[in-house]
């Protein structure tokens, strides 16, 4: 099994028992995130670090973002768009463009968070040329499936635990082609049943792998095989 989003940086002090995981993407949401993310990744090989500047932290510097590139990164994220109330769309757009120039530049996977934005997500990413990857806790319907998946051949679908109490995401992955569908945890939020409510744990995705496997029709183990091959194939992780 591998979590290809979870939070385990200073800011929510979480810790992982890693026995079950292949391995942990470590997503960011700011500079310093970023930083603790590639610092936690020395601590064990199962952790995959990502770097990268999420909407809501439009104060942070992308160029220093930049510098903290290295070989050890596996993704440029989460960032993104979030449309709520008050927020500055024009430094939002541009914060997200340079990262998504950024993974295109070093050919890491792009990790991207869309909220009350699922459109504008989509033509901005289509002005692209062959992206890789991964539109984190997908929520736009089954009617945007299609669009999304026109973005690249590498593009992907990330889904989290509340697939496990939420029917309409499951009517949802049925409609996702099964070699774009990898699985998250968000840790510590969106924990899945028998856990809704406390915080997640990275060795939590396993209850969305048998959520996954149930809508499938299909064993647990080709399941997690089908699912792990659509990570390394995301993450260029063997």
């Amino acid at each position: 099994m591998i979590d290809t989003h979870a939070h385990l940086n200073n800011q929510f002090g979480q810790e992982a028992n890693l026995d079950k995981l292949r391995w942990v993407v470590l997503s960011s949401g700011c500079l310093q995130d970023s930083k603790d993310n590639l610092k936690l990744a020395r601590t064990n090989p199962k952790y995959r670090p990502a770097i990268g500047i999420h909407p809501q932290e439009i104060k942070d510097n992308p160029i220093k973002l930049e510098k903290l590139i290295s070989n050890e990164v596996v993704a440029i994220g989460e960032c993104g768009l979030e449309f709520t109330d008050g927020v500055d769309r024009d430094k939002q757009i541009a914060l997200f463009r340079f990262q998504i120039e950024m993974s295109q530049k070093y050919n890491k996977a792009l990790i991207v968070h869309s909220r009350e934005a699922s459109d504008e997500t989509i033509e901005i990413l289509k002005s692209y040329q062959n992206l890789r990857g991964v539109i984190h806790c997908y929520t736009g319907g089954k009617k945007r499936i299609k669009r999304f998946l026109e973005i690249s051949d590498s593009w992907y679908f990330g889904i989290d635990g509340n697939i496990t109490y939420e029917a309409g995401l499951s009517e949802v992955v049925k409609n996702i082609p099964k070699d774009r569908l990898v699985l998250e945890t968000d840790t510590p939020f969106l924990a899945p049943i028998p856990h809704r409510g406390e915080q997640n744990k990275p060795e939590w995705v396993e209850f969305t792998y048998r959520k996954v496997a149930e809508i499938w029709n299909l064993s647990f183990e080709k399941t997690e095989e089908i699912i792990d091959s659509n990570a390394s194939r995301l993450f260029n992780i063997i």
